[in-house]
């Protein structure tokens, strides 16, 4: 088929780190994780809108007007198809399975006898991993930790989790104008019914309260945030409203 001047995607590689949001939020399946980097399928797949470009946490997407194939969609049913026959168990389109937005039923019990079972029903539950879209943030109670609380905090499952949908992320490692962005944007197409703060007692941590706040003003929402503060010991020592 002759190739015709168009709008579509083009991926800097030298940014992507390969996280696959945008593979989520590409609902014709025309990126894929390759080599540990998003990549373009087929040109023919791209409707050159860009829904997957507010997804990318490096910035490596954009959109170009050059030549390329026309977008087809008889090519991406198939190509959507083709993916479901060949990753059945993901029940998703397309994308990284690390990734891939998932809700499910919490364990029923120990498997072993004396096991605390997981009080999880959800995947991913990175803060940079999870879309703003992911169905079951909506009218959620959030619970967003510091990444070292569930080390530390032995009763996470049978106290802090259960009913609630969980964000795990560190303030010192990952930049605090991206979680504000992201969770800002989860403020405001989910609108959560409450959020729950769990931190460490150590100062690097006071920054996840810092960025709640500031996503909760950029959102133009008054969510309720209560904090726990956690101790090194697995204790909670202190409690706070934000």
């Amino acid at each position: 088929m002759p190739k015709t001047l168009r709008k579509i995607i083009e991926i800097d590689e030298e940014l992507c780190d390969g996280c696959g949001q945008c593979v989520t939020a590409c609902e014709e399946g025309a990126i894929q994780i390759i080599d540990g980097k998003a990549r373009l399928v087929a040109e023919k797949l791209c409707d050159g809108l860009g829904a997957c470009i507010g997804e990318c946490p490096r910035g490596a997407l954009r959109i170009v007007e050059r030549e390329a194939e026309p977008f087809d969609h008889r090519a991406v049913e198939e190509h959507l198809q083709r993916l479901r026959e060949e990753t059945p168990s993901l029940g998703l389109a397309c994308g990284c399975p690390g990734s891939q937005v998932q809700e499910f039923s919490a364990a029923s019990g120990p498997a072993v006898s004396g096991d605390i079972p997981s009080a999880l029903t959800q995947w991913p539950v990175q803060i940079r991993l999870i879309p703003p879209t992911a169905p079951f943030l909506r009218g959620a109670d959030l619970l967003v930790a510091a990444d070292c609380v569930p080390v530390a905090y032995p009763a996470l499952h049978t106290r802090l989790l259960p009913g609630k949908k969980i964000l795990i992320g560190c303030p010192k490692f990952d930049p605090a104008e991206e979680y504000v962005a992201r969770l800002s944007e989860i403020f405001r197409q989910a609108q959560p019914r409450s959020v729950t703060l769990a931190i460490m007692e150590v100062p690097c941590c006071r920054g996840m309260a810092m960025i709640l706040t500031e996503a909760r003003r950029v959102a133009g929402t008054d969510l309720p945030i209560r904090t726990l503060v956690i101790s090194s010991r697995g204790e909670i020592i202190r409690e706070e409203e934000l």
